[in-house]
């Protein structure tokens, strides 16, 4: 069995279907690796039939890899004095990783120092960076003062949203015709018509929902019937979980446990790889209380960003500065390939220390605003 690795997770490559006397872990049930190193081949377990408390050992390692990937920050606390040293060791923690991650707000003078004569192309997420992470996905709402912030820079710099989502839901979410809109983590992009390289061989051109002509490129066209399939078969094996929650997102399918009670999120987990036994071609990442099935496929949302570049004729120069802002595991892909050669700057959302790619940090979606609204500002002056 050959085993590969992205920077999220490894990839079982082989096309066979794993037999009754071998259990083989998808690679989201595993522990993540925040040095984006590929895990050992021995994390892949080869057991011998009927052995005793192995349902035990998948339930324990599905349990830890969702806990793990989705922790639970506001801890019941019982007494006052409790709640104080506990706050107080948070924010000593936090204060200590942003020493690694400084503020992108207080550092902003930094980057401008930066950009310029250089040409910021900007790349945002969505859930988690312009919207707050909410218990129901389909109520993911930005504020209209968000949407003025993204319209408002927009107009300065070429914006796209990159997000996980169905980008047809993204675009309904944001609802601003002058941005660039990828979805399924960089699967679904449509972007501004400029002659492609020949690595793209799916883009086409298409038109969006005005009438204007665009590139449209979908990597992961072949797909789809398989994709529906599965998300057809996981709506129906986890229709009885109470609070479960599964999502099309077009090329890969969110299976959300947010309000799914603890003592069943291995019910989740288990129902989901019990699915994917049968497609060797698909894959199991973790996001914050979701598990998602994408294909095996060489891309993600650091491709994206590349494709978006190449798209809008900044790919390769040395006076364009991207900024990627995300909050997700998934994000960290495009903050390597942006600190990679140091062509760019990753900006990880998160209240809590985690590690990351990034080179900066913003607390909240909050913040994230107000980082937009530097941005403007800093251009306006700029061009004075």
């Amino acid at each position: 069995m050959d085993l590969k690795s992205n920077h999220t997770s490894p990839v079982l490559a082989d096309n066979a279907p794993m037999n009754n006397t071998r259990l083989g872990l998808h690679s989201a049930l595993l522990p993540y690796s925040h040095n984006a190193s590929a895990f050992s081949s021995t994390l892949f377990l080869t057991i011998p039939r009927r052995r005793p408390g192995i349902l035990d050992d998948v339930r324990s390692s599905l349990f830890d890899a969702m806990k793990s990937s989705s922790p639970t920050h506001n801890t019941k606390l019982t007494t006052e004095s409790t709640t104080e040293t506990t706050l107080r060791d948070s924010d000593i923690a936090y204060h200590n990783w942003t020493i690694k991650y400084p503020s992108a707000l207080g550092l902003f003078e930094q980057i401008a120092d930066k950009a310029k004569g250089k040409r910021i192309a900007l790349f945002l997420d969505y859930d988690g960076t312009l919207s707050p992470i909410v218990d129901n996905p389909d109520c993911a709402f930005m504020s209209k003062a968000m949407r003025a912030a993204v319209s408002n820079v927009a107009k300065y710099f070429p914006t796209a949203i990159i997000s996980g989502r169905n980008r047809d839901k993204v675009y309904e979410f944001v609802g601003l015709t002058e941005l660039y809109y990828a979805g399924s983590h960089g699967m679904d992009i449509m972007g501004p018509v400029r002659p492609i390289s020949s690595d793209y061989k799916n883009c086409i051109r298409s038109t969006d929902k005005q009438g204007k002509e665009v590139n449209l490129f979908q990597p992961a066209s072949e797909f789809l019937p398989m994709i529906d399939e599965v998300f057809k078969s996981l709506v129906e094996i986890t229709k009885d979980i109470a609070g479960a929650k599964v999502e099309n997102n077009k090329f890969c399918v969110s299976v959300h446990y947010r309000n799914v009670d603890e003592k069943s999120w291995t019910t989740v987990g288990q129902s989901v790889h019990e699915i994917l036994k049968d497609y060797p071609r698909l894959r199991l990442t973790h996001g914050r209380k979701v598990l998602e099935v994408r294909p095996v496929l060489d891309w993600d949302k650091g491709k994206a960003v590349e494709f978006l570049l190449e798209s809008l004729g900044l790919m390769n120069c040395d006076d364009v500065l991207p900024i990627y802002v995300g909050d997700d595991r998934t994000d960290e892909d495009a903050f390597k390939v942006l600190r990679e050669g140091n062509r760019g700057y990753g900006i990880i959302v998160s209240s809590v220390p985690k590690e990351s790619n990034a080179f900066y940090s913003l607390r909240d979606p909050a913040e994230v605003m107000e980082f937009l609204k530097m941005l403007v500002m800093w251009k306006k002056k700029s061009a004075l």
